[in-house]
């Protein structure tokens, strides 16, 4: 495709697209709520008279508590998405933010930044949990793709806006800056559409028309709306239940679910954006730490879209592969120069070693780790509980995800950079292991023969429960 055809394309659904850009303007406030601790905790710890005065113990619990919270916002969003819409409860989503951050700027006790940290979890939870729903429903076929890319694109914005303007500005400063985000977000969604998908399934037929009509920009949407109200039908008839992910008949798809989850967390890529200016400042280097953290950003903001265009051309298999592999080196690098560091070695001529490692484990991590496990998990379940294995992923990623960031700040401060390196190194190679031998290729193939490729390992591994999965 030629690049004035996409630009065209663009243009005839300019206003899904506007939709859909203005919904992901949340996810730029719910990720600079995450990257703010980046450079915000160093100012907290390290600069005279802060603000707040906090332990490193306390700055653990500032860190990781906002993944604990993310599961309430999670199932919270799942318990009224359908009964309250998609955007209302979006809309709402930015109020604990809001609450948040005014509380960070009046803050003088670390008890206002637990309470502050809590509140932005369950925004994120929240965000997170609506708006991949929200932007399938109002984006036709032709533009899904490249509007729900979007929500990775904003993301790493948002953490290059924090890593960028954060070391530059004081404490409160930043956080009053951070508020653009709600600002932002609610300035421009406030005047969007709700999914004529909701307004379907609750019987509103005119608002659901009028919708729909405004997303695609014509009147003759009567064939669309049969489409939809149909495929709802079906869906309401063939929804599943939660007990159905433990049948025995989904123990395989269940296995990959746990490991992809922790292969993702525990290759502590979250440490790497949360702690990143901590993490710079034990690496000798020509660059500062805050100077270093914007080379982060900037990376993954070059980075992010490429495997959106190389996971349905190359595979999921082969990426997962050349990503654990490239990320567990990044890795290994960054562990060996704080082992020898903590040795008492001298390197501080090797600081660029380090700096390179967790740039490559950053951009290997995107290609591969960061994404495709999202789509296999779309794949794996059948239609009727994938919305379970969904909440599952999400569950299980947040208390991971916790214990991560809690556990990181007690090992630097007791043990030292290289422990939570070296486990972040052992758990990506292991996953590498695991997609090697066990994690099939699905890229070409329908639901249905996905389905069988993950009974047919159940059948090698236990000829006597020979299971397909409808």
């Amino acid at each position: 495709m030629t690049t004035s055809s996409w630009i065209s394309r663009l243009l005839l659904h300019r206003n899904e697209c506007f939709a859909s850009f203005s919904a992901t303007l949340c996810i730029f406030m719910v990720v600079c709520c995450v990257a703010w601790s980046s450079p915000a905790l160093p100012k907290l710890l390290n600069q005279p008279n802060p603000q707040v005065s906090i332990t490193p113990g306390d700055g653990s619990w500032i860190a990781s508590i906002q993944a604990i919270s993310g599961i309430f916002g999670l199932i919270l969003a799942g318990l009224i998405v359908d009964r309250f819409g998609r955007k209302w409860p979006f809309i709402a989503s930015a109020l604990p933010v809001i609450a948040g951050w005014t509380m960070i700027a009046l803050a003088r006790t670390a008890l206002l930044l637990y309470i502050a940290r809590f509140l932005f979890g369950i925004s994120y939870g929240m965000a997170y949990g609506i708006i991949s729903i929200y932007i399938g429903e109002i984006t036709a076929d032709e533009v899904r793709g490249a509007a729900a890319s979007l929500i990775t694109v904003l993301a790493k914005l948002a953490i290059l806006f924090e890593y960028s303007v954060g070391p530059y500005v004081s404490f409160e400063t930043l956080t009053w800056l951070s508020m653009v985000g709600p600002v932002l977000f609610l300035l421009t969604f406030v005047w969007m559409p709700e999914s004529p998908h909701y307004l379907l399934g609750r019987g509103r037929i005119a608002e659901a028309r009028r919708s729909l009509q405004w997303l695609r920009r014509t009147s003759a949407v009567e064939e669309e709306l049969n489409c939809t109200r149909k495929s709802i039908e079906r869906t309401v008839s063939e929804r599943g239940s939660m007990r159905e992910l433990f049948l025995p008949a989904y123990r395989n798809n269940l296995i990959i679910v746990l490991v992809l989850t922790f292969g993702m967390q525990m290759a502590g890529i979250q440490a790497v954006l949360v702690y990143a200016q901590t993490i710079f400042s034990q690496i000798s280097s020509d660059l500062t730490d805050a100077q270093m953290s914007i080379v982060l950003g900037v990376v993954q903001m070059v980075t992010v879209s490429f495997p959106v265009f190389l996971v349905d051309r190359v595979g999921r298999r082969p990426l997962l592969l050349w990503s654990s592999a490239g990320s567990c080196i990044g890795l290994l690098l960054v562990s060996i120069y704080f082992s020898l560091q903590a040795a008492g070695v001298n390197v501080e001529s090797l600081g660029w070693v380090s700096f390179v490692g967790l740039l490559f484990f950053v951009i290997s991590y995107a290609f591969g780790m960061a994404t495709v496990p999202f789509a296999i998990m779309s794949e794996i379940f059948p239609k009727n509980i994938r919305a379970h294995a969904n909440a599952l992923f999400g569950i299980l990623s947040g208390v991971t995800i916790f214990a991560v960031l809690k556990l990181f700040q007690i090992a630097l401060d007791n043990v030292g950079a290289y422990l939570p390196f070296w486990v972040f190194t052992v758990s990506i190679g292991l996953t590498f292991g695991f997609v090697f031998l066990f994690i099939p290729e699905t890229k070409g193939k329908s639901l249905d023969e996905v389905q069988e490729i993950i009974a047919g390992w159940r059948r090698k591994r236990d000829p006597s429960k020979a299971v397909y999965v409808d």
